[in-house]
Formats: C-alpha cells, sequence, structure tokens
C-alpha cells in the first residue's frame, strides 16, 4: 500500500520539469494524504520507504540489464502500423531470441522500449485504446512469458513526451480516435492530452500483463501526478518496480543514469553518477559507439574495451548496467553487437563468482579501495552479498600497471590468500602499512585481470556505537552524530559552511591510527555537465587532522589533500593516544559553476582505526629496511607502522656519510624510468639520488607528516639488469625513506588531470578602436602527481602588450593552484579585431615537457550591434541553468534548462550603453515548439517573447524594444512558470 515519501537527496528537476513541479506539488501532497486515509496508513512515514523494499531484492542481486529500442520507425522506418508488424512476422521474430542474447550478457532483465517518442508510439500489444500504433499480435506478452521461463524480468519503457509525434512528416498521435474513445475531444499532442492517453496504457498494461516486472519511465508528465498514478501502481501491482530516467524521484525504486561521458578513464561511468547507495542505480549506456539508440541502417562497432570497463566499474559501485542494442525490424541484432554478446559469454564465464550476486567493495558494503592504484593501474572491488560477504573479495584490475605489482589500499582486512580467478594460480602477496600488495602478476587478461582475495575480515577499528560525533555546522535533519550511527541511509551535512570540523569524541584516551572517511556519493568525482545541469565533485580537498585528550589543547598529527575519487578514503594519522579527534575541511573540489554542489559537503560514516592487519613474511621489493642494502653513517632502520614492512630507514641527513645503497635495482633494458621514493618528512627538505655512480639528482620533499609515508617521484637512466642506487640527503635533517619502487616511464602522451580555469569565457564582442580586457586564470592539479617548473601566462598575438609577465611556481601538489591575472590590451590606433589568445600553463612531469591551454577569444561587433553577450559569458549569473555545447551556435556554446523557476534564469549585469533611451534586444536562441522568453530590465516587470520553431539546434533571432539608462544596466532572461528556449546571446542595437 502507498505511504508518503521522503527523499534521501534533494530532487534535481529538468527545467522542463520544474514548472510542473511547483503547481502540482500540493495538489500531489493532498492526494497521497487522502490515499494513506482511505487506506487507514495515514501514520509517520519511513524516510527509507522506497529505498530498500523486498520487491528490489532481485534487481539488487542482478548485475545487468538488456534496454531494446525498437519500434515503428527502427530503420527502415514503417509510415504504417500494419505494414510494420507483417514485416516482424514475416521477418522471424521471436521472444526467445531476445531473452537468449540478454543471457549471454549476463542480463537479469530486458527493457523494452517501444512506445517511445522517436520510435512511432508503438505499443507491441493488442491494445483495446486507439490513439496510436498497436500489433494485433502479443509481442509483448510473447517476450514476457519467454522471459519467466528462462528467469529473465521484462520491463515496458513508458514515455511522456508528445513533441516527436510528426517528427517523420507522418501524424503518430491519433487525437480522433482517442477522443472518440474517451467521448471528449483530447489532444494527444499535448502534454496533457497524451498524459491522459499514457495514463489508460499503464492501465491496461497493469490488468493484462501480470507477469511484467515494472515500468521503466522516461520523465513524468503532470496529469499523471495529478491522479497519483504511481500511488495506484503501488496498489494495484505492489511487486512491479519502478524507475526512473536521470531523476531521484522519491517513490521509484531505481534511478537510471543515462549515456555518461567525458570521465578519467573514459570506462568509469560510476565517476559521473550522483546518486549515492543503497539507492538502486542504472548506468543506462548504448553499447554500438556510433550510432542511434535504435537500428538506424548502420552495423555499429562494439567498443570492448569501453564496453568491458563499464561492467565491470558498474558492478563494482553496485550499480546495473543496463546495455542498450539496436535490434532490427525482425527483431535480430546487427552483427557486431551479436559477436559483442558472443563474446561476452565466453569472458565472463570464468569470473562470474566476480560479477554475479555481488556488491560493490569500499563503500557500505566493505571492501578494499576502489579506484587509481599503483603505476597508472586502475579498478574496482566486488564484494559477496550478505553480512560476511566481504571475507571475499575481488580485485579487478582494469587497467594493469605498468609493472608486475599491485598495490592497494587494504582498509584494515587481514588477508589469507590470493587467487587469480581466470588460471587459479595461487599469487604472492605482502601486506603492511595499510596496504596490499600481489607480487610477480604473469598473466593480464586484456579488459579485467581478477584476484580473488580470502580474509579474514575487518578488524581495526572502533564501533561506532562508542563513537559521539559532534561538527561547527550542520544541516537541518543531518547532525553530526548521523557519521556515527553506523547507518549509511543518513548523513551529516555540512550546511554549506567551510572551513567546518567534525570532533569524534571516542569516550576515553584511546590508540588512533587513521580515520576512514565514506563521504556521500552524492557527486560526480570530477567538473561535467548533465543535460546542461552543472555539476562538480562535493568531495573533500584540503583538510587537516588534530588530536586532544581533553578537547581543548589540541595538536596537529596530519594535514594534506584527499582525490576526488569514489569509496572510502583512508587519512592516516600515524599512531597517536588521544579521546578527541578532529576532522577539519579546509575545502572542497567543486566549484560555484555547480551551485547545487558547492561547498556542500555530505558524509555518511567516519570510522577510527586503532591498528593496521599484522604485516605479513613476505617483504614489498626495494624496502629501505631491507637487508641487502647497506646503511652507512647515522643512517638506521626504526619502527614505522604505517610504513610498508611497518620500518623506515632514518639518519639520512648530512650528507653522503648517511646514506642508503640498493646494490640490485633492476631494469629490464636500458631506458629512462620513473624512480618513486616513499618518505616520511616533518619539514620542507630533499632527498639526493645516486644512480649507478653518477653525479646526484637532488628530489625537493614537501612537509608531511613524520610518521606517514607520502610519495615523490623522479625520472632516472637505469641500465639492464642490475642497477645500484643510492640515496641520501643534503639537509641538515633529511627525511626519512619508506621504500623505493622502478616502474616504465608513463606513455609520452600522458598528461596528469588540471583543472585550467580561465576567465572571461565565451566570445569577447568588442567595439572599434583599441580595447583592453581583464583575464584571470587557475591551474589545479586533480591528480596524485608532482608538477615542476610551472609557468602560467597569456601567450600574445602580434601587437597586443600584458602589463605583467608569467606566473611560476617551483611544484605543485594534489590540489594545489597556481593563479594569475592580466590587463591585456590590443594595438594602438586599430581596432582589435579577432584575435584567439591562448592562456597556457607549461610545466615538467617526469622531467618531460607538458602544456594545458584554454583561449579568450575576441571578436568585432556584429554589424548594427552596439554592444552583445554571450548567454555563456563567465560575466552573467547562471542560476541553475546550464552550459552546453551548441556548434551551430556563435562561440559554440548556449545556456540551456532557462525557465521553471526563479532560480533558472540568466542574468546579465553590466550592460553598458553610452545613452538612456530605448533600444533593441536581439536574442539568438534555439527552441522546438513554442516556448517563452520573460524579459526583466533593471528589475522592472517582464516583457514576454514567445517563438517557436522545430528541432531545437538552428538559431534564431528575436527581438523587443527595451529602455536601459545611460552606464550600466542589468538583463534578466527568464521564465518562472515554464520552460524557456535555450539562450546563445544576447545583443543591443
Amino acid at each position: 500500500m502507498p505511504t508518503l515519501r521522503i527523499p534521501l537527496r534533494p530532487l534535481r528537476i529538468r527545467a522542463a520539469r520544474a514548472a510542473r513541479a511547483a503547481r502540482t506539488w500540493w495538489r500531489t501532497l493532498c492526494a497521497a494524504l487522502v490515499l494513506a486515509l482511505a487506506v487507514g496508513l495515514l501514520t509517520a512515514p519511513a524516510a527509507d520507504a522506497e529505498v530498500q523494499h523486498p520487491r528490489q531484492e532481485w534487481l539488487r542481486a542482478s548485475t545487468a540489464g538488456l534496454f531494446l529500442h525498437w519500434g515503428m520507425f527502427t530503420y527502415p522506418k514503417h509510415q504504417n502500423c500494419q505494414e510494420w508488424e507483417r514485416d516482424v512476422t514475416e521477418g522471424g521474430w521471436s521472444a526467445d531470441y531476445w531473452v537468449d542474447e540478454a543471457r549471454k550478457l549476463g542480463a537479469s532483465y530486458i527493457v523494452l522500449a517501444t512506445f517511445h517518442s522517436r520510435l512511432g508510439y508503438a505499443r507491441p500489444w493488442p491494445s483495446k485504446i486507439p490513439g496510436s500504433c498497436a500489433t494485433e499480435r502479443d509481442l509483448l506478452g510473447e517476450l514476457v512469458a519467454a522471459g519467466k521461463a528462462k528467469g529473465v524480468n521484462i520491463i515496458l519503457y513508458m514515455t511522456d513526451d508528445p513533441q516527436w509525434h510528426n517528427e517523420s512528416g507522418t501524424e503518430t498521435l491519433d487525437s480522433a480516435a482517442y477522443s472518440a474513445y474517451k467521448g471528449r475531444q483530447v489532444d494527444l499532442t499535448t502534454r496533457r492530452g497524451f498524459g491522459m492517453f499514457s495514463y489508460d496504457l499503464f492501465s491496461e498494461v497493469m490488468e493484462n500483463y501480470p507477469d511484467l516486472s515494472g515500468f521503466w519511465i522516461d520523465n513524468d508528465n503532470e496529469y499523471w501526478e495529478e491522479k497519483g498514478l504511481y500511488e495506484q501502481i503501488r496498489e494495484r501491482r505492489p511487486d512491479w518496480l519502478l524507475s526512473n530516467n536521470n531523476e531521484d524521484t522519491p517513490i521509484m525504486d531505481t534511478v537510471s543514469n543515462e549515456q555518461k561521458t567525458g570521465m578519467t578513464p573514459a570506462y568509469d561511468y560510476p565517476a559521473a553518477v550522483t546518486v549515492p547507495m543503497p539507492r538502486l542505480t542504472e548506468a543506462d549506456y548504448k553499447l554500438p559507439t556510433t550510432g542511434d539508440w535504435w537500428y538506424d541502417g548502420g552495423d555499429h562497432q562494439v567498443d570492448a574495451r569501453l564496453s568491458t570497463g563499464r561492467y565491470i566499474t558498474n558492478a563494482g559501485s553496485s550499480i546495473k548496467s543496463l546495455m542498450a542494442e539496436t535490434p532490427m525490424v525482425n527483431g535480430k541484432l546487427p552483427p557486431q553487437q551479436e559477436e559483442f554478446n558472443d563474446f561476452m559469454g565466453r569472458w565472463v564465464e570464468p569470473i562470474r563468482e566476480s560479477v554475479y550476486g555481488v556488491e560493490g567493495g569500499g563503500y557500505m558494503y566493505g571492501g578494499m579501495q576502489p579506484g587509481f592504484w599503483n603505476d597508472g593501474a586502475h579498478g574496482v572491488v566486488t564484494v559477496g552479498r550478505g553480512e560476511d560477504g566481504d571475507r571475499t573479495q575481488y580485485v579487478h584490475v582494469v587497467t594493469r600497471p605498468r609493472t608486475d605489482l599491485l598495490r592497494l589500499r587494504d582498509n584494515g582486512y587481514t588477508v589469507r590468500r590470493v587467487t587469480d580467478l581466470r588460471t587459479g594460480e595461487a599469487m604472492r602477496f605482502s601486506q603492511s602499512g595499510g596496504h596490499l600488495s600481489v607480487l610477480g602478476i604473469r598473466d593480464w587478461d586484456p579488459y579485467d585481470t581478477v584476484f580473488k582475495v580470502e580474509t579474514d575480515g575487518r578488524q581495526p577499528y572502533y564501533k561506532q556505537s562508542g563513537v559521539d560525533a559532534t561538527a561547527s555546522s550542520a544541516g537541518a535533519g543531518h547532525p553530526a552524530a548521523d557519521l556515527a550511527d553506523g547507518n549509511y541511509e543518513t548523513y551529516w551535512d555540512s550546511d554549506g559552511e567551510l572551513p567546518v570540523s567534525v570532533t569524534l569524541d571516542l569516550g576515553a584516551r584511546k590508540h588512533a591510527t587513521a580515520l576512514a572517511v565514506n563521504q556521500r556519493e552524492w557527486s560526480p568525482t570530477h567538473a561535467r555537465s548533465s543535460f546542461g545541469r552543472p555539476e562538480d565533485s562535493a568531495r573533500i580537498k584540503d583538510y587537516r587532522v588534530y588530536a586532544s585528550g581533553d578537547g581543548k589543547r589540541w595538536t596537529q598529527v596530519r594535514a594534506g589533500a584527499l582525490r576526488s575519487a569514489r569509496g572510502m578514503q583512508t587519512i592516516d594519522i600515524g599512531d597517536h593516544d588521544a579521546r578527541y579527534l578532529k576532522l577539519e575541511v579546509r575545502s572542497l573540489w567543486g566549484g560555484p559553476q555547480a551551485p547545487e554542489f558547492f561547498n556542500q559537503l555530505r558524509i555518511d560514516e567516519i570510522q577510527v582505526a586503532y591498528g593496521r592487519p599484522k604485516p605479513t613474511r613476505t617483504p614489498l621489493p626495494l624496502e629501505a629496511e631491507a637487508r641487502e642494502n647497506r646503511l652507512t653513517g647515522a643512517a638506521r632502520s626504526v619502527e614505522c607502522g604505517a610504513c610498508s614492512g611497518a620500518r623506515r630507514v632514518v639518519g639520512l641527513g648530512g650528507g653522503l656519510s648517511n646514506s642508503v645503497t640498493y646494490r640490485d635495482v633492476r631494469a629490464p633494458e636500458d631506458g629512462d624510468y620513473r624512480l618513486q621514493l616513499n618518505h616520511t618528512a616533518a619539514a620542507t627538505s630533499s632527498l639526493s639520488v645516486s644512480v649507478n655512480g653518477a653525479a646526484p639528482v637532488e628530489v625537493p620533499v614537501v612537509k608531511g607528516s613524520p610518521e606517514v609515508p607520502e610519495s615523490t617521484a623522479v625520472s632516472v637512466p637505469l641500465k639492464a639488469g642490475a642497477n645500484t642506487v643510492r640515496i641520501f640527503s643534503t639537509a641538515a635533517r633529511g627525511p626519512g625513506l619508506d621504500r623505493i619502487a622502478v616502474a616504465p616511464l608513463p606513455p609520452a602522451s600522458y598528461t596528469p588531470k588540471t583543472t585550467l580555469t580561465v576567465r572571461p569565457h565565451g566570445l569577447q564582442w568588442v567595439g572599434p578602436g583599441q580595447r583592453s580586457i581583464t583575464v584571470t586564470a587557475s591551474l589545479r592539479l586533480d591528480d596524485d602527481e608532482q608538477l615542476d617548473g610551472v609557468s602560467l601566462a597569456p601567450r600574445l598575438p602580434a601587437g597586443w602588450t600584458a602589463d605583467g609577465g608569467p606566473v611560476t611556481a617551483r611544484s605543485l601538489r594534489l590540489g594545489q593552484t597556481l593563479t594569475g591575472s592580466w590587463t591585456l590590451t590590443s594595438p594602438p590606433g586599430q581596432d582589435a579585431g579577432s584575435s584567439d589568445i591562448p592562456v597556457t600553463a607549461d610545466f615538467t612531469l617526469l622531467g618531460r615537457q607538458k602544456s594545458v591551454s584554454d583561449p579568450v577569444r575576441v571578436r568585432p561587433l556584429p554589424d548594427g550591434r552596439i554592444w552583445a553577450r554571450e548567454a555563456e559569458d563567465s560575466a552573467n549569473q547562471l542560476g541553475s541553468t546550464g552550459i552546453t555545447s551548441c556548434g551551430p551556435c556563435s562561440g559554440a556554446e548556449k545556456v540551456r534548462n532557462i525557465g521553471g523557476s526563479e532560480r533558472a534564469a540568466v542574468t546579465f549585469p553590466g550592460v553598458v550603453v553610452p545613452d538612456g533611451g530605448q533600444r533593441t534586444l536581439y536574442l539568438d536562441y534555439t527552441v522546438n515548439g513554442t516556448r517563452s522568453f520573460h524579459i526583466s530590465v533593471n528589475g522592472g516587470p517582464p516583457t514576454v517573447v514567445t517563438v517557436t520553431d522545430t528541432g531545437n539546434t538552428t538559431p534564431r533571432t528575436a527581438s523587443v524594444p527595451v529602455t536601459l539608462k545611460p552606464g550600466a544596466n542589468t538583463i534578466k532572461i527568464s521564465n518562472a512558470t515554464e520552460s524557456a528556449p535555450d539562450l546563445d546571446r544576447i545583443s543591443l542595437g
């Protein structure tokens, strides 16, 4: 029976729906209250009413689904429903074929998208409701029966959208027939009319197909909301699932995330997902690399590397891979898709226990840390389901390291056995300092090498019931106590405050070695845009950790930056006895261009570790304290719990006489290699490295922790076979040395991920004569690397001048930023004209010169215009709108998602004109259908400008008279109640 539902996170409603949300909120709430009263269930609502429910169990246990877009407009397009059905049947369509193809992919369900806005709104069942194409043959019924016989669930796709009803020049919605059926006039091409029609279809399907497993709904319709459709589905078919596309709607079981791209690595789909566990989540993506979501006549390639990577990383994040394939009219898949399915059936079989019936590791279900590992490696971890499922874990190496060693955080698990799951080979491993290292790996699968890791469980963490948490700030309903309650469905919210601190009270003075931080997985790991909505990481960047025995006198025990990464992040603090630990968060990774995430820290849980798994007898290669090394002078081995081998070498200061010499550093061939130094340093210092007796190279070492190793890398020449590496420090008191590691250099094409922000953004339209532009730029290092010799400056075209030179930094480490500002002036005595002025950051990485650049683009005003500015210009206030690409638009960008709420507006401040009076305001826009802008000048009443077009891809121009004052004016483009067109640029004539 339906109950009131409270979302776990703020709803992120598309602009097209925001206006409807405002209109229908009250009536939907009232309808829900009435319904609850009617069934006698008006009780206090549970916050997790739809987050976890027994009906979801089959989907939670699944790994993947198959998404089939197939309908009347599948190539070759049919204009006649009967002809399409004839060709389907005569072509040999078989429900069993689809089910068998799904099983090859390990799919537990099929989503059938036939009643789709771009496929002719066809219904693959003999419907009694006229209004669009419906087959006489019960294709849906056959598919449901075939799926039931072979254990594959069938979910029906439903659309809310009538706007493509005449896309091909043939009307696909029959308003007259439906009006006759209803006994009143209904226009199916309107949202309300289409909502009424599709509402009847939901009812018909629920009545006739009890073995269906649910509906996959491509956004909402206000008529459905008004009628309480979802509540009715819950009442009539309580075991059916509901999924919504790209939106976290509380009543839905599943949130589907459509076609995410732009991640690093490209296959790491979860990096762009914004839905926290344990919410059921899908990754909805195409298997064909190119082409439409439906068959368009082409046999498009399937990228096996990309597709298998997505499949595995999704499984490693408890995200279901909903893979879209494109059946032809006869139901058969194009050859390359069939070939991929056959491959998947073979490829997954040896590792099936690691991908089926598992949860993502490193999150709320336990497990070691996923993500980036050593020497370029990347992957995920899966764990068994159930209370002790994390005792057996599967480490999936999707991108292999450049060496034969894999090293990852053990997250407190004591490892007793490691096996190559594909070959059955027992692997040598070493464990110490909070890390597991798998040694001597020879067999690498090109897509996913899987190691089965058997453990004795996770131990050295205090129980959350014994930890009290307080915070300097907390949002309403999300107190600090939530981050120490052991419940991943509650979380602490910082209420937008930064810096902000969390204090953990252990109840008495106790030993502490680390903080394990599970940040809420509600934001992407990097800046991106989804359907024009700006998103960014709301994860911790800069932090400090303090310890205290009495809560009054505090000692800083660690400071640094965390990567913007998914999964549990561990902050090692060394070995300390304290009652209180304070985590002070200084900054987050996200920027102000994504206001929903900016400074919005949320943490599910913080746990306190009191130890580490006992070191194994098998040592890690190239430990500083290894017996085969030569220690001279004051150099000596001491205990170091956070170090590999639980020891390090100290006493390296004072020059060459106090050193450690490695006498057998192996290289496969002559060449330059990456030498990594793991060191401890209480102050900024340096280490010197001499290879094979050559002149030493000084390596700067930044201030860190005296007890926790950090790393610095340098390029060194090695010869094939054995090499001698001597390490010392010229500082009076040098760093400690934990170990070294040798690996091939990264590929020459590799450039670490940085964020270069240049302002102004967008084409800069300038008038005649000499002009000046103020430019600011910042470079941030987003990878755990070190950039050396960093320089940031504009590269000026001939005749242009700047009021300053480059800004520089000796080095940049993770999260650090270099910022500069310049006033650029065009040549005197002439118009500025058209210029692209790149702002470039130059730096070296491991001795290789690298650069990143972003231009400031200057253009003369269009003819007949006295002022112009791009909608995407950084001078504007974008509210909750977003920037998206638009090839034909000026500047190749536009602003979308305008309208539907007060915040969904674009405000142009600083619109400067020399004289007051009436001017013509030109609006360059794109639109599909009929929509309106509301134009307000200097806070005055809005003027409505209504425009109509098709496709939303070709820029058009509308104009309206406006009255301006001399000097600076403000123009606001909005529509508080309905969706507005997309905006390319405004200008004045």
